[in-house]
């Protein structure tokens, strides 16, 4: 599991960019939750599985945010992995799994934590679970991506945008 950031590194992050105790109007609920785009490629089969070597993994994420309607957020997390042994690809794999979120009563910095942070929390089980059969389905062994912290990594993010406008 990814670690959550220590005290220490809390105290760099702003305030007003930690959520507090929800307040009775905050309200977030998924109105759907759905695969986007979705692709699997192994230029190299069926070369690759008489390969003896152990590929390498990349791994890149991203997330878009669209507003949709009124409080209606759809959230894309896009992730793409590639196994390489060398210069020949085994796979690579890449799934936008998407969710429609109404966010309610949340203050401008509050709503924007919601949307990078526990939106794409919510969807990386999805992503994974894809992930992991459609590599199985194309010949190799499940791949299995540890969980990631996106509530962590929006903070972390956040810190580094604020020592960066300071220097």
């Amino acid at each position: 599991m990814a670690e959550t950031p220590d005290n220490t590194d809390q105290k760099a992050v702003p305030q007003e960019a930690v959520p507090q105790e929800a307040t009775p109007q905050e309200q977030i609920s998924i109105q759907s939750i759905y695969i986007k785009d979705i692709s699997f490629e192994s230029p190299n089969a069926p070369k690759i599985f008489s390969e003896k070597k152990v590929p390498k993994f990349e791994l890149e994420m991203t997330n878009n945010i669209t507003r949709v309607a009124e409080n209606i957020y759809e959230v894309v997390l896009n992730v793409t992995a590639t196994a390489k042994t060398e210069e020949n690809t085994a796979f690579l794999v890449e799934v936008h799994q998407a969710g429609l979120f109404t966010l309610v009563g949340f203050a401008e910095n509050k709503l924007s934590y919601m949307l990078n942070g526990v939106c794409p929390n919510i969807l990386f089980p999805y992503v994974r679970e894809v992930m992991s059969t459609l590599v199985s389905r194309g010949g190799f062994q499940p791949l299995y991506l540890a969980p990631v912290n996106f509530e962590a990594l929006y903070l972390q993010r956040l810190t580094q945008n604020q020592a960066e406008k300071q220097n």
